[in-house]
């Protein structure tokens, strides 16, 4: 981790900049894939398995003696933790319906809006060097909850042709109950064209490397729309004197073991906070299995130290992290002063590790500063908002004379036409 004592505030502008890979040709690679995906269909995507992943598959969808067999495979405390983290993030997604609410906007006219599920979505679990079995529980639950119709989950398959059990498990404790044996683009490109046997849909979820976001992108111009932006994971944290540096230090671990291409940052104001932290760093390094992934991604990532706290804030509303991590015992009183950031965490004990997993918050975010213009997966993203409005005889005669001017102001005399026939009819004049 590069260290930096006080930076100039010029200088911040190159300190909140993402570490950018090399470049390569990745719309070209996607059109590829989709282009086969539609006129091979099925074929395509088990000729991609083959090539990408290495497995020669003879089913697609997962089947119901395998969804048994994981049931056998996961251990009783794992189910309960699981289950224990299903329970929190229902709890806090249900919280978010929003009940209807009549407005009355003028005396007869009424206005208001209803939700309504997306009915068919698309639902990414990454298999590769981390079976993300919790994305499940992130995004399949409020998607059961928004009233999602038809809910496809795709997946790669390891070498023998098999889905984690965890996964398995996960999925069908939630209810869902198509899942897909592929991954990369050429899932993405399933869910977008459809094929004799996968359904199309309407929106695509999750997580993936950089060919499935590339791939999510380019969904967009084939009509289906998309959770968000993704990159790799981050996490900025805040720290003070009050700070524990070996909180700190398995904090940004835990998500520079995410991946070579994550990023971490340590902000405070201490410079001895900060040099506790790097031996911490080094000290729990050494003994994690994931030790060379976490290593390349502390090597893209920065420990800065800044006059104050409040310039800290300051600095993370710039970088505008995924996941921000407030360390400090006053943490609370900067809540206002937080505007960018995908999830918050307060606290020496609010470790991150709490919402990827079972605080009850939603770990899908916004990434690469797009938490500037990006909410995290919610309930609201599986559902569609719908405006209504009824308007009585009254209704009509208090508001339309108005749109009779608005409109032939904006010679539009069709739409003058639709009101003008109607206060004929009731006789008014105004």
């Amino acid at each position: 981790m590069r260290t930096y004592i006080r930076p100039q505030v010029s200088d911040w502008t190159e300190l909140t900049t993402r570490p950018t890979k090399e470049s390569k040709d990745l719309q070209k690679i996607v059109l590829e894939v989709f282009d086969k995906i539609k006129t091979e269909g099925d074929k395509a995507l088990v000729d991609f398995t083959a090539q990408f992943d290495k497995v020669q598959l003879t089913n697609l969808f997962v089947t119901s003696q395998e969804i048994d067999e994981a049931d056998e495979l996961i251990s009783n405390d794992l189910k309960q933790a699981i289950q224990l983290a299903a329970s929190n993030i229902e709890k806090f997604h249900s919280a978010q319906f929003e009940k209807s609410n009549v407005i009355e906007t003028t005396q007869g006219v009424q206005c208001w809006r209803e939700s309504r599920g997306i009915e068919n979505v698309g639902i990414y679990i990454p298999g590769g060097t981390a079976p993300l079995f919790s994305t499940t529980l992130m995004l399949g639950i409020p998607a059961k909850l928004a009233g999602c119709k038809n809910i496809i989950l795709c997946t790669p398959p390891n070498k023998e042709g098999k889905i984690h059990p965890a996964i398995l498990y996960t999925a069908n404790l939630i209810g869902i109950e198509k899942i897909v044996k592929v991954g990369g683009i050429q899932a993405v490109g399933a869910l977008t064209f459809g094929t004799e046997t996968i359904n199309k849909v309407d929106k695509i979820f999750g997580p993936g490397n950089q060919y499935v976001t590339a791939a999510k992108q380019v969904a967009q111009n084939f009509g289906v729309a998309i959770d968000m932006p993704a990159g790799p994971s981050e996490v900025l944290v805040i720290a003070d004197e009050t700070s524990v540096p070996k909180y700190i230090a398995a904090d940004l671990l835990s998500q520079a073991e995410h991946g070579t291409d994550s990023q971490v940052i340590l902000l405070t104001n201490n410079e001895n906070t900060l040099n506790q932290t790097l031996k911490e760093l080094e000290n729990q390094l050494a003994v994690l299995p994931r030790k060379e992934f976490a290593q390349q991604a502390l090597n893209n990532s920065r420990g800065i130290v800044l006059k104050t706290i409040d310039d800290c804030v300051t600095f993370s509303n710039i970088y505008a992290p995924e996941h921000l991590i407030f360390a400090c015992e006053s943490a609370e009183n900067y809540i206002p002063k937080i505007i960018n950031a995908g999830s918050v965490f307060l606290g020496n004990y609010s470790c991150e590790s709490a919402g990827d997993y079972a605080s009850g918050t939603n770990h899908t975010l916004p990434t690469n500063g797009y938490a500037k213009n990006y909410s995290g997966v919610s309930l609201d993203s599986f559902i569609k908002k719908i405006t209504f409005q009824k308007l009585s005889q009254e209704g009509i005669k208090n508001i339309g004379p108005a749109i009779e001017l608005m409109a032939e102001a904006e010679e539009l005399f069709a739409h003058k036409n639709a009101v003008t026939l109607r206060l004929q009819d009731l006789n008014y004049k105004v």
